[in-house]
């Protein structure tokens, strides 16, 4: 466990223990409090723990332990800290606390977070890099309580979800130039799982701005909400509806290259039974032809036995009739189509 603590309005980090913590949240007045708690991984086997304890129990009981460590057992709800919260908001009076979704190295993590007039205590399993971002730029911004901080927390967060969806959004396109230049099995699996990407960001991340939109508006409806936090609010009102812009755009990147996808595969599919028409054209007539005059009854056996008979219909005709077949093909633009969809699907 990492418990770190950033000293404000400084911008100073530095790491401490849990009781080391406490200390500071009770003497400063501005303080802010990051806990990075193990990963499953780091964690010991559950089959040899204490009481048998699941993992699960193991990572809540953790969390909870941690929590009281630092003195805010009374002050924070039941689920602060509990491994496995989905995304909620809560107003509790004098402070507020929130299960903010974060997009780190490809994957959705939980920060717990809780802020009041004085601290901003933040709880979270494994490193987490956006926190380690914000923790740089406090210096620079120098906001002016833990509320501000906390909105910069809930902007950081969702500059992750929108990070991901632009660089999503240019892999579609650069997957789609791919595909018109060449078109292979692998690409569907590949828009398969951007697709899939773009379903888990939206599942992420509408349900967080529908919660927080809720507890925002309940606050700016009130007569003593300041100023300064309500434009705060709204700035991230907005923000959270361009960043949900940004995955449906995605989503319907994705659909769209999967529309392509199958206009090329039908492309091809034509160009096949325009092949197969082709063939059919030239040697129909002539297999027509050959299983005729290949039949044994009297006439043919009788009346056709002489060498100009046979170069007259076995071959004149044939020649003939592949003349005429090709004669058609030129007509109707076959072949002239066929050409032309080779040209266009050659890079």
């Amino acid at each position: 466990m990492i418990v770190s603590v950033v000293s404000m309005p400084g911008g100073t980090t530095t790491r401490t223990d849990p009781a080391g913590a406490r200390e500071r949240l009770a003497a400063s007045d501005f303080v802010l409090v990051d806990v990075a708690l193990p990963l499953a991984a780091d964690r010991p086997d559950p089959a040899t723990s204490q009481g048998g304890q699941g993992a699960s129990d193991l990572a809540d009981a953790d969390g909870r332990r941690v929590v009281e460590a630092l003195g805010l057992a009374s002050e924070s709800p039941a689920w602060f800290g509990v491994t496995g919260e989905p995304v909620r908001a809560d107003f509790l009076g004098d402070r507020a606390a929130f299960v903010v979704p974060v997009v780190d190295d490809g994957r959705v993590v939980h920060v717990h977070a809780m802020a009041t007039e004085r601290h901003l205590v933040t709880v979270h399993r494994g490193p987490v890099a956006p926190l380690e971002n914000l923790a740089g730029r406090l210096a620079q911004e120098r906001p002016a309580d833990a509320v501000a901080v906390l909105f910069l927390l809930l902007q950081e967060a969702l500059d992750t979800f929108r990070r991901a969806a632009v660089a999503g959004l240019l892999a579609v396109e650069d997957l789609e130039d791919e595909m018109f230049d060449r078109r292979r099995p692998e690409q569907v699996y590949r828009l398969a799982r951007m697709r899939r990407r773009a379903a888990l960001l939206h599942h992420y991340l509408l349900p967080y701005l529908q919660a927080t939109d809720e507890i925002v508006m309940r606050r700016m409806l009130s007569r003593d909400f300041p100023e300064e936090r309500r434009r705060l609010a709204q700035e991230f009102q907005h923000t959270g509806r361009l960043v949900l812009t940004d995955i449906q755009s995605l989503q319907d990147a994705t659909r769209r290259a999967f529309a392509s996808y199958s206009s090329l595969v039908s492309g091809e599919q034509n160009g096949v039974i325009n092949r197969l028409a082709i063939v059919s054209t030239i040697f129909l007539p002539l297999t027509f032809l050959t299983g005729y005059f290949g039949m044994n009854f009297s006439y043919l056996t009788d009346e056709m036995e002489s060498r100009a008979v046979f170069w007259l219909l076995a071959v004149a005709l044939q020649v003939l009739v592949l003349g005429g077949a090709l004669y058609v093909l030129h007509r109707t633009h076959l072949w002239r189509r066929l050409r032309d969809d080779e040209g266009t699907r050659d890079p």
